[in-house]
Formats: structure tokens, sequence, C-alpha cells
């Protein structure tokens, strides 16, 4: 039951990690990654809970939850990101 926490925990601070890489530009790849890493925590918590037949605790459910937001925003901040530049880049050749 302890790895289980020890995960919960884990997921759960890759996902408020995630969260705050959104506003960091380019580290919005870190945000991506640690949010893929969160999510596999938390989906392996659900899973052994299933299995084993016990019911994660918040910490798991907040880490899933803070970490498919996470993924979502830092995938639409590295797009808006990758966006600008390519606009940047562009502006010398309408000028």
């Amino acid at each position: 039951m302890e790895q289980y926490n020890n995960k919960a925990i884990a997921s759960l601070v890759l996902g408020i990690v995630s969260l705050v890489c959104i506003f960091l530009g380019y580290f919005t790849l870190i945000g991506i990654v640690c949010a893929i890493i969160g999510l596999i925590f938390a989906i392996q918590i659900r899973k052994a809970g299933e299995l084993e037949g016990f019911k994660p605790n918040g910490m798991a459910t907040a880490g899933l939850v803070l970490n498919i937001i996470g993924l979502g925003l830092c995938a639409l901040a590295f797009i808006a990101c990758v966006a600008c530049v390519g606009l940047l880049g562009t502006a010398a050749y309408i000028s």
C-alpha cells in the first residue's frame, strides 16, 4: 500500500509541475513529459485498485485530473509558442 501512496504523491507533484511549466515558454516540453509520467502513475494506481480491491485515495484522483489538464494545456501552449516563432520568422520575408 505504501508504494501506491508514493505513486499518488508523485502523480500529484508531476501534475503541479506540468501546470507550472505552461507559463515558461519552451519549458512546456518538460511539462508534457511530466504530465505523461504522472498519467502513467495515476493509471497504474487505478488499475491496481481494481485488481486488489481498494479505492484509490484522493491524491491519485487529483493527480490524474491535474495531469490530464496539464498535458492538454502544455500541448496547446507549445503549439502557440511554435506558431509565434514561425510567424516572427516569416515576418522578415513579408516586409
